[in-house]
């Protein structure tokens, strides 16, 4: 990765617990937040909660929290729901969530810089609404995510909710107002 030219991809996402496990992706961080502000798309998939990882992985300070949601029927709430994340290419609506497996989310965000925004929201039952489950920061031209939304377990089971909103993650659509590229290792 670090020879490769990242602005070919339109989306370049870091799988469950890859900070966690791979030391040398800390590393190249800022790289991967400067393939961002030239309008990449960084999406981060959850990690473990470590002291001070989260002020690390985005533009701005998060912290990754242990909260979770763990009825999979939990009622989700579409925080912004003219948000582009939630509205391209795919209109996103709570039935989006229906047919989720095991759980909705773990390792939430929270709290995070003002700078991100809070797209959905939901919670186990008797507790208060837990809103880190997906963030989104404008960062240059570009977009970072980290959601802590399970979809490791959602995409092998075929959930279709789950491949429509992980598709608006990575699509240069949903980009909030940024250039999409014309092709690919276009620069923008």
């Amino acid at each position: 990765m670090e020879r490769v030219d990242l602005a070919k991809f339109d989306a370049i996402v870091a799988g469950i617990r890859a900070y966690n496990t791979r030391p040398r992706l800390r590393a190249l961080e800022p790289r991967l937040l400067e393939y961002a502000a030239k309008g990449g798309r960084l999406i981060v998939q959850y990690n473990t909660s470590e002291p001070g990882l989260g002020e690390g992985l985005g533009p701005f300070p998060f912290t990754i929290s242990r909260d979770r949601v763990t009825d999979e029927t939990a009622p989700v709430t579409i925080a912004k729901p003219d948000h582009p994340l939630v509205t391209r290419p795919n209109k996103i609506t709570a039935r989006d969530f229906d047919g989720w497996i095991q759980e909705r989310g773990i390792y939430f965000a929270g709290p995070v810089d003002a700078r991100y925004e809070s797209v959905l929201a939901c919670h186990d039952p008797g507790e208060s609404d837990l809103a880190g489950g997906l963030i989104y920061a404008r960062i240059g031209r570009g977009v970072f995510v980290y959601t802590g939304l399970v979809f490791f377990r959602e995409l092998p089971a075929g959930v279709p909710g789950a491949y429509r909103l992980f598709a608006n993650l990575v699509s240069p659509e949903a980009a909030g107002g940024v250039e999409a590229r014309s092709s690919p290792g276009t620069s923008r």
